[in-house]
């Protein structure tokens, strides 16, 4: 694991290594009015401490969510299901009407289940896999953001998917987190808007 680095006042993102995945893969910690939020987590570092709360994009990342006793744990409903075949109970399913810990908003993707978060007072959005940073696999590149690979989608197409993500143009986000690859730290609108075109 590496260690935790501050992107911002209360926000960390930490790497940890996936063996499915055969790399890095980031995890986010927030501190908030509403205690400790964790999103996507995989080996959380002990001086995190117990999070209040578990944010999961999509449901491949319950990762070690299981393990984290007495947190509440949200995600998109659609994931109900397949959280528990994963040992995680979704005590709040993310909807249009939920209230996340922090201010944190929840924003549908085209790809069913996932969504990604936006982090208002840090100006960062935190993605799960339909956003991709510079050097993730399947296909390593420079480029700061991509897309995820459109067969990732199911039923849905990338032109589906720009249109889905479009709503964060309307966000003055500077950061984006990607789970897989490297974060944006800066500019993360105009690299949004340029993938999104």
């Amino acid at each position: 694991m590496s260690s935790v680095r501050e992107i911002a006042p209360g926000l960390l993102r930490w790497t940890s290594w996936h063996e499915e995945w055969q790399e890095q893969v980031g995890s986010v910690a927030l501190d908030t009015p509403d205690g400790l939020v964790l999103i996507d987590p995989l080996d959380v570092p002990d001086e995190l401490g117990p999070p209040a709360h578990v944010l999961i994009t999509v449901f491949w990342h319950a990762r070690t969510a299981s393990s984290l006793d007495r947190a509440r744990v949200w995600s998109s409903g659609a994931n109900t299901r397949t959280l528990a075949n994963r040992g995680v109970t979704l005590t709040d399913p993310v909807d249009k009407s939920a209230e996340l810990p922090g201010g944190i908003a929840a924003l549908p993707t085209a790809r069913r289940g996932e969504v990604v978060y936006w982090l208002p007072a840090q100006r960062a959005v935190v993605a799960g896999d339909v956003l991709l940073g510079a050097g993730a696999k399947p296909r390593r590149t420079d480029d700061a953001l991509r897309l995820c690979p459109e067969r990732w989608l199911g039923t849905a197409t990338h032109e589906e998917l720009r249109a889905s993500l479009r709503p964060l143009l309307e966000l003055p986000v500077q950061r984006v987190l990607p789970s897989h690859g490297e974060p944006v730290l800066r500019a993360g609108k105009r690299h949004l808007a340029e993938l999104l075109s």
